[in-house]
């Protein structure tokens, strides 16, 4: 890890219907370093995934944006898939329909990269070897529906790094999928993120989960950003009571977790 990535100051978000009421995000200060993989944690409501969605530029119209968010690590406001990539809570959701796997990864390379339709479609081959898609060239050929949550979760993850973005942003990635899938995505990611030297944004409630690979935890509860520092600071002194409870609420973050015995 090095410098900063990314340094929010004062950071509000309040959403057109409630602007004369509770922000959904109110006055973060935080800084992103980069290379490292920093977890968002807090419950439903807390402005974790509103905060995604405003390093992004996704948050809807009609959204009051106050504070600053800079980035020294890009030296320039992030353009969606080229700078950034996200992968959602459901990739049912997130993936077309109609579009075969091999179209959707390919596209962003495409686009982004400057690369013809057959450099594309041999990057996207390579990336789905990488997120590990059983029998790839297939896959290419499929429609989302014909493959397992967890494959495309994978998918989505293929297409989300597919320009070779400098930040990936999952939000709650995993939150849809069973536990063993849920240890394979994280791994997936973790190994992506440090192979190519991307900045992660782990967006989750569960932060038993998330101590398991991330360098930093940021807490987050209603809309206000509680506290940060690296994972074993947190959770060995935790200087909230909120985040306190959080890791009570776990039996033992210290105990292997149990599907650690049927993963090879």
């Amino acid at each position: 890890m090095s410098g900063i990535f990314c340094s929010l100051r004062q950071l509000s978000v309040t959403y057109g219907r409630d602007r004369d009421g509770a922000a959904a995000l109110d006055g973060v200060d935080l800084d992103i370093v980069a290379g490292e993989r920093l977890a968002i944690i807090g419950e439903s409501g807390s402005g974790k995934s509103t905060l995604a969605r405003a390093l992004a530029g996704l948050l809807p119209e009609g959204a009051k944006v106050d504070g600053e968010m800079l980035w020294p690590g890009l030296g320039h406001p992030p353009r969606a898939g080229r700078d950034f990539g996200f992968v959602f809570q459901d990739p049912g959701s997130s993936l077309n329909p109609v579009l075969t796997v091999g179209e959707q990864v390919a596209e962003g390379a495409r686009r982004h990269l400057g690369l013809s339709w057959k450099q594309a479609y041999v990057r996207a081959w390579e990336l789905l070897c990488r997120v590990r898609i059983p029998q790839p060239g297939k896959a290419m050929r499929a429609f989302p529906h014909q493959l397992s949550g967890g494959q495309r979760q994978r998918v989505s993850i293929a297409a989300a790094i597919a320009a070779k973005p400098a930040l990936l942003i999952a939000d709650e990635a995993t939150s849809a999928l069973d536990v063993v899938v849920q240890a394979e995505i994280v791994r997936l990611l973790d190994g992506l993120v440090r192979e190519d030297g991307m900045t992660l944004l782990f967006i989750t409630h569960d932060i038993a989960l998330a101590s398991g690979f991330v360098d930093r935890i940021a807490v987050f509860r209603n809309a206000k950003l509680v506290e940060a520092g690296p994972v074993r600071s947190v959770l060995s002194a935790p200087k909230s009571d909120y985040t306190a409870a959080l890791i009570a609420s776990h039996r033992d973050l210290a105990t292997p977790p149990l599907i650690a015995e049927v993963l090879p």
